[in-house]
């Protein structure tokens, strides 16, 4: 075959081969959207929570609370119409929510705690409890009964990490996900591992910071026993006198099974709060129920709180 004849027959192959559609297949190779990574070492991720930690003594918050009860255990999930509340923070560990019915914006809940005891108010059900913050008393008939204002102070505020107490341990963890279009998007964090020294060291919790910013974005937190016991997503930091901090916050007990949401609407740091701030009376004529006790008493013959 002469050289002319074999271009021609090339040529024809060529030209031919997209028509059959059997000889061939291709598909295109979804490759992972990568971001541009910042780095840090354990020490300065310690810095850094301490550091902002420090700066925030006093927190109030006008917030908007979604709440949803339910998963595996019960087989359904159930959402809470949102409502408007308040919540007032100041260290060492006291702590007060307020949530308020949506349009007549009368109190559904009031809660107030000292980081030992607690109260809580439930005005639709004239129900006053109170109890101590490591004493834990499921009522699977009731869930949110069950939220302590000790587990949304923890997951509020990022504690300090004591070098005499704890020892922070450092991975290095990168994984994908897929976005709301369907790219896969590589993803790194850098995972802080919080143990509490002592007769009996435990993993306390976790800090999980995102690698495309270097903001803390979770927080695991677990018992002495190795049990998850709250799960903290922290998204849509904003600078707020010096601070970093999330204004959407979701506060996930996996063992209750409920999750609460919190919208920051409105967020004053460093503001003075008094103690009267913290002091919830005990209403006249309300049930109350004693977590440290098996029963509830009538506020009759109750102490007076």
């Amino acid at each position: 075959m002469s050289r002319f004849s074999l271009y021609r027959a090339v040529l024809v192959f060529v030209a031919v081969l997209p028509l059959t559609g059997c000889l061939f297949r291709s598909h295109r190779v979804q490759q992972a959207i990568t971001v541009q990574l910042k780095n840090a070492n354990a020490q300065e991720l310690i810095n850094y929570v301490n550091t902002q930690a420090s700066k925030v003594q006093t927190l109030q918050a006008t917030v908007d609370i979604a709440a949803s009860v339910g998963g595996e255990k019960k087989g359904k999930v159930t959402d809470y119409e949102s409502i408007r509340g308040y919540v007032m923070a100041r260290k060492p560990e006291m702590l007060r929510m307020i949530g308020l019915f949506p349009i007549v914006r009368n109190r559904a809940f009031d809660m107030v705690s000292d980081g030992h005891t607690f109260k809580l108010w439930i005005p639709t059900k004239n129900r006053f409890i109170i109890g101590r913050n490591d004493v834990e008393m499921s009522n699977p008939t009731q869930p949110l009964e069950n939220l302590r204002p000790q587990q949304i102070y923890d997951a509020l505020l990022l504690r300090h990490i004591d070098p005499q107490t704890e020892i922070a341990v450092m991975e290095n963890e990168t994984g994908s996900i897929t976005d709301a279009k369907g790219h896969k998007v590589a993803t790194a964090d850098y995972i802080l591992d919080i143990i509490e020294t002592g007769q009996h060291p435990f993993l306390s919790r976790k800090i999980i910071f995102s690698r495309t910013d270097l903001l803390p974005h979770g927080q695991l937190l677990y018992d002495e026993e190795g049990n998850l016991v709250t799960r903290a997503i922290y998204e849509d930091y904003r600078e707020n006198e010096g601070v970093n901090f999330p204004w959407n916050i979701q506060i996930v007990r996996p063992r209750e099974e409920y999750n609460i949401k919190l919208t920051v609407i409105k967020l004053d740091l460093h503001q003075p709060l008094p103690d009267d701030k913290f002091v919830l009376e005990q209403p006249p004529g309300v049930e109350v129920v004693h977590l440290d006790k098996s029963q509830a008493s009538p506020a009759a013959h109750s102490e007076s709180h």
